[in-house]
């Protein structure tokens, strides 16, 4: 019974994990190459894919019935803080030079 209950809390709080990471890289593709650089931040290409990897650690980390989940585990922790970063630090610097495409900043993201 509460071996269940901790199953499902985790799994819980990977799905968490999951959308905040996958939120952190949606928000990265959105946001001008531009304003990255006048920040002073790191280039979006090298925030794309630390995000990126971030994403696919945080799939792997899901919960899938087997012991995968377990040997990312610790990878995945550093994943999330890596998304978190992004999404404290460099997002509410960046909202200001709003979404990159569709506006008139110019049409490449890169």
């Amino acid at each position: 019974m509460i071996a269940n209950l901790q199953f499902y809390v985790l799994a819980a709080l990977a799905v968490v994990v999951f959308v905040v990471q996958v939120w952190a890289l949606i928000d990265a593709l959105r946001r001008p190459a531009h304003g990255f650089v006048a920040e002073g931040k790191l280039k979006k290409p090298i925030w794309l894919l630390i995000l990126g990897v971030a994403v696919v650690l945080g799939f792997l980390g899901l919960p899938s019935g087997g012991s995968a989940g377990n040997a990312v585990g610790f990878l995945n922790i550093i994943a999330v803080v890596a998304s978190i970063v992004y999404l404290v630090d460099v997002r509410p610097k960046l909202r200001a030079y709003g979404p990159g495409k569709g506006r008139s900043q110019g049409s490449s993201s890169w």
